[in-house]
């Protein structure tokens, strides 16, 4: 699904249809593409009611018991006999500062669907990774979360890797065979990306700040709010404002709302990918609270990691075996982009250690003869979390996974801490596109 969302801005980028003004164009409209990520976030909110009504089992939720003839949520984890006790309500102000992730999760979403304007989705998908400097830096700097030496041998081979797929996205179109570049320009792209990874980072550490609590509220109401605040500054906020403000759009402005209504109602094809895409998002923000649970919020991390790989084989495989009109072609700079990638995933291995599927720096070839010492965190390695069956009422604790994937060993002895108390430590953000 993480895989779909991505490839589905980009398809919907490079799609053609006739605007209001008569001409067939592409469908550059990425402020639509950013208020249909929150539309699929809202989607949430319908399987959060389905799940409260027919009281479904679903990760985050324990249903009162029929005797009881309450009806309600609790927090899995939760302490006490659901049917002899009020079941928890969410306070207001949770509602309302909800808006603020919201409001960094706009910014980071509109930087980087800007940026995809302007290179591919695979460059684009890795550039992402830049986020883990940013909040490398502001954890350290800023939240006075120190990190460990080896952590910041992962976050220099970060800084190694978007060098060599920043160099990627500007000279394989310079270098291109028909020379031409269809007037993007991918040094715009790469800092238009790079600047929404550190808007997303700024949502980290405000997180991590600000809204790490000990929240009953279940997890896909969290995320539905999320879409529903992001909706709403859409709407009556960015449109109005991009709409006054001149710009390449028809009528000179920056996005004309009614070109984007003209250009779908004159292409079926563009209505079908959009379903796609808002399917895309809608499957992604309910399937990743189950990938959560199954495994844990370190291995969903590591798994969102390896993305790059399925959108870029995907992309490859649409070009050579499916369409030449979308999709990636294999250039001589793409092996400098696979280079970029292994270095990657090397330095992520390296920050993520101790943990599973992570890489020790033990002085060895693999760890470039740097050697460190992990002893005093390996006996806090987290253990993989079974799903829970239905009706158990003795859960582990639900773990959010939308929390920041850079955890410190401060912020996860924090978490663990609460985990022994019975509590939950749930770290609200959000799904989306760029997650």
């Amino acid at each position: 699904a993480g895989t779909g969302c991505s490839l589905t801005s980009k398809v919907l980028l490079d799609m053609e249809a006739e605007g209001m003004d008569g001409v067939t164009k592409k469908f550059e409209k990425p402020l639509f593409q950013t208020l249909g990520m929150f539309v699929g976030m809202c989607a949430a909110l319908f399987i959060h009611a389905a799940v409260l009504a027919f009281k479904i089992p679903f990760p985050g939720y324990k249903h009162a018991k029929s005797v009881s003839k309450k009806k309600g949520y609790a927090a899995v984890g939760e302490v006490g006999e659901p049917e002899e006790e009020e079941m928890p309500s969410i306070p207001i102000w949770m509602y309302f500062l909800l808006i603020i992730p919201s409001l960094f999760d706009l910014a980071a979403t509109a930087l980087c669907m800007l940026g995809l304007l302007h290179v591919e989705v695979s460059i684009y998908q890795m550039l992402r990774g830049s986020a883990i400097i940013f909040v490398a830096i502001l954890k350290h700097f800023v939240l006075r979360d120190k990190l460990r030496d080896f952590m910041w041998v992962g976050v220099g081979w970060n800084v190694v890797s978007i060098v060599l797929v920043g160099m990627t996205a500007m000279f394989s179109v310079e270098g291109g065979e028909d020379g031409e570049d269809n007037g993007k320009d991918p040094a715009k792209g790469v800092m238009l990306i790079l600047a929404g990874a550190f808007v997303q980072s700024l949502q980290y550490a405000f997180e991590e700040k600000v809204m790490s609590m000990e929240v009953s509220a279940p997890p896909l109401l969290l995320i539905g709010m999320e879409g529903f605040w992001g909706t709403v500054v859409c709407i009556f906020v960015l449109y109005p404002i991009c709409y006054a403000l001149p710009g390449a759009d028809v009528g000179g402005t920056m996005e004309n709302p009614y070109d984007t209504i003209a250009m779908m109602q004159n292409s079926p094809e563009l209505r079908q990918m959009f379903l796609f895409y808002f399917l895309s998002i809608f499957f992604y923000n309910a399937l990743a609270v189950l990938v959560t649970f199954m495994l844990n919020s370190v291995w969903h991390a590591i798994l969102d990691n390896f993305r790059p790989i399925t959108v870029w084989g995907t992309d490859l495989f649409i070009f050579y075996c499916v369409t030449t009109s979308f999709g990636e072609k294999w250039t001589v700079w793409s092996w400098v982009q696979l280079g970029g990638m292994i270095v990657l995933f090397y330095g992520t291995a390296i920050y993520n250690a101790p943990h599973a599927g992570s890489l020790k720096l033990d002085g060895g070839i693999l760890s470039c003869f740097c050697k460190f010492d992990y002893s005093d965190l390996e006996d806090e390695d987290e253990e993989s979390q079974p799903l829970v069956p239905a009706g158990d009422a003795t859960a582990a604790p639900y773990q959010s996974p939308y929390q920041s994937p850079f955890m410190t060993p401060n912020t996860l002895a924090k978490r663990r801490a609460a985990e022994k108390e019975g509590k939950v430590f749930t770290k609200v953000s959000r799904g989306g596109s760029f997650a």
